[in-house]
């Protein structure tokens, strides 16, 4: 391998990196106009294993918009990140795939916000598929597989003495 080729490679691994990245951060922080942008002009995402729905980024962004409101704080992270690249015949540029675990805490919105703790936390594995487009590397596919989750314990109504 030429020290171009390595150089390169280098390059997409940083660039593949960053858009994980830029997932997380734009779910987290509700920036589905972002969202949005990570994704090919035929990207998709299923959320179908956490509760969620499959479909094209619009589609999901919605869905989610929707769905996040239920918690103020979301900081979810992505770790294990295992990269592969690879070209497939039906592919007009480079692909990528990436397996990588979540854990996921969230805070539910309406609490008395004395106490910073999540309320629920999930985790599992995502497969993200991506490819080389003119602007750069972009989902063509965001695939979550929630392995575990931890609710809230169900409020006690106080005793009528």
């Amino acid at each position: 391998m030429t020290q171009r080729v390595e150089l390169a490679t280098v390059m997409d691994r940083f660039a593949v990196d960053g858009l994980v990245t830029e997932y997380a951060v734009a779910v987290d922080d509700g920036d589905w106009e972002a969202y949005r942008r990570l994704f090919a002009p035929d990207g998709r995402a299923d959320y179908r294993s956490a509760g969620g729905i499959e479909g094209d980024a619009d589609e999901v962004a919605g869905w989610l918009a929707r769905s996040m409101e239920l918690f103020a704080m979301r900081q979810h992270l992505i770790v294990n990140r295992q990269l592969l690249f690879g070209v497939l015949d039906q592919d007009s540029g480079d692909t990528a795939r990436v397996r990588a675990d979540y854990i996921n805490p969230m805070r539910l919105a309406g609490q008395d916000g004395t106490s910073t703790a999540p309320d629920f936390v999930c985790g599992g594995r995502y497969v993200f598929r991506l490819v080389r487009t003119d602007l750069g590397w972009r989902l063509r596919e965001v695939v979550v597989q929630e392995k575990w989750r931890r609710m809230p314990p169900p409020r006690q109504e106080p005793s009528a003495g």
